[in-house]
């Protein structure tokens, strides 16, 4: 179990507690570019519990700024996005993508109060269609974009999908880590469908290895296959907030998350699929967008949102498979087809992460054997947090954009043989390059 006291640790991510200042370490993703249109109407984003407002101005360039206008409060989520700034509709305080004051209508012609005025505005960079910023410590000298190779392959190769979920990052990053979970959970009990055939399931007690990595957590589960072979599909736990999954033979991409905290109690969950050196076929393309026969697939497609106010931070990314929903869960479907009675991939993960509550009581679970990279991922935050709270020692991966080149990776291997050496090249493989082994 985890403690009371180290779980609010991990779980409370606002300014000044320990998780909040390790994650204003790195760059963190919040947007797709598509989203944000020049001269557009600015959405309003949460992140790390600050209220924000995102925009692109008129030469293309994105802006993040504080919500509340630096004059007298009011919201800038109302904002005009107009030639090259956003402008309070209170007073016509107008300020750029920096969060300097550009024009002070109320004030007089020889005023230099705008000279000394500025509205909160964290920097922002662009790279294959997301939106990522800097919130801190020192914005002059943020590091460089982390080399995640979703976010580097062609577009082609890549879908990026958004949505809101209402509990705490933690609890939602910890169930794609949990390898022992998938053929159950995402199970079928007609014995049809591929997720049947998946040579996971034919052994539902994997034995777990778990390694210390200068990313992260490498978490391997181990099943019998037969033939003196076993199977070891490597999940990634990438600091601070990212996971990996493996591939399939049937699935032949990558795929993972970024899970970025809002608040203490909702996470933006970033979804990536993507295949390293080739185009993702369209019938994939088309499942993860569209869904299939009224469910999801892993990732949220278009019929899922319910888009909000423009008041709600990430209005466009809330779904309708809430926990007040009850993540529209089907009795009936549950006694003839699907194992949970739950409509898709994440929905089905997302009931169980979610359906309690935001912030779960930890001090009243009881883990096992298959828990053990869950027990390590925490371990690793909360000692990352201590070393850059104590001693401002931070992460590897902070200064250095080459930790981040990682993959999952599926093997079948001979009894005996590590599965540490005999992945190392294929989790470490180059940017671009195929997988290396046969799925």
């Amino acid at each position: 179990m985890l403690s009371h006291d180290d779980n609010e640790r991990l779980v409370r991510i606002g300014k000044g507690t320990a998780m909040g200042e390790l994650f204003r370490l790195y760059w963190i993703p919040f947007y797709a570019s598509a989203g944000l249109v020049a001269d557009g109407q600015p959405k309003r984003v949460k992140l790390l519990g600050e209220d924000l407002v995102a925009f692109r101005d008129s030469d293309g360039r994105v802006g993040l700024v504080a919500n509340a206008c630096a004059h007298r409060g009011a919201p800038m989520m109302f904002g005009r996005n107009e030639e090259c700034g956003i402008r309070c509709v209170y007073h016509g305080w107008k300020y750029d993508v920096t969060g300097a004051v550009t024009d002070m209508p109320a004030e007089p012609p020889t005023s230099r109060l705008k000279e000394r005025v500025r509205i909160k505005a964290y920097p922002c960079q662009e790279r294959n269609g997301v939106v990522w910023t800097y919130m801190e410590p020192d914005p002059q000298n943020a590091p460089p974009l982390p080399e995640l190779e979703w976010n580097l392959v062609p577009a082609e190769n890549v879908v990026v999908t958004l949505r809101v979920q209402e509990c705490n990052w933690l609890q939602a990053l910890e169930g794609e880590i949990d390898s022992a979970h998938a053929p159950i959970l995402h199970g079928r009990i007609d014995s049809k469908g591929s997720i049947n055939d998946w040579i996971a399931a034919n052994d539902l007690r994997p034995m777990f290895q778990c390694q210390r990595q200068d990313f992260g957590v490498s978490i391997a589960a181990r099943r019998q296959v037969g033939g003196g072979e076993l199977y070891w599909r490597v999940n990634q736990f990438v600091m601070p907030f990212y996971t990996l999954v493996p591939p399939q033979s049937k699935f032949p991409d990558l795929s993972g998350h970024a899970w970025v905290p809002m608040d203490d109690e909702h996470t933006l969950c970033l979804m990536f699929s993507y295949h390293p050196t080739q185009k993702l076929g369209e019938r994939t393309r088309t499942v993860f967008l569209e869904g299939h026969n009224g469910r999801e697939s892993g990732h949220a497609s278009r019929h899922a949102y319910t888009p909000k106010s423009p008041a709600t931070p990430y209005a466009d990314f809330w779904t309708r498979y809430s926990p007040e929903a009850g993540f529209l869960f089907d009795y009936e479907s549950q006694q003839t087809i699907w194992f949970s009675g739950l409509p898709g991939l994440w929905v089905q993960d997302a009931a169980c992460q979610a359906g309690l509550s935001p912030i779960y009581d930890r001090s009243t679970e009881q883990l096992c054997t298959s828990d053990v990279g869950i027990v390590m991922t925490r371990r690793l935050l909360l000692d990352s947090a201590a070393d850059y709270e104590q001693r401002r020692v931070k992460p590897a991966g902070v200064d250095d954009p080459a930790v981040f080149r990682v993959r999952a990776v599926s093997l079948t291997l001979p009894d005996g043989t590590a599965w540490m050496e005999a992945g190392q090249a294929f989790m470490r493989a180059p940017v671009g390059s195929d997988f290396g082994y046969r799925l």
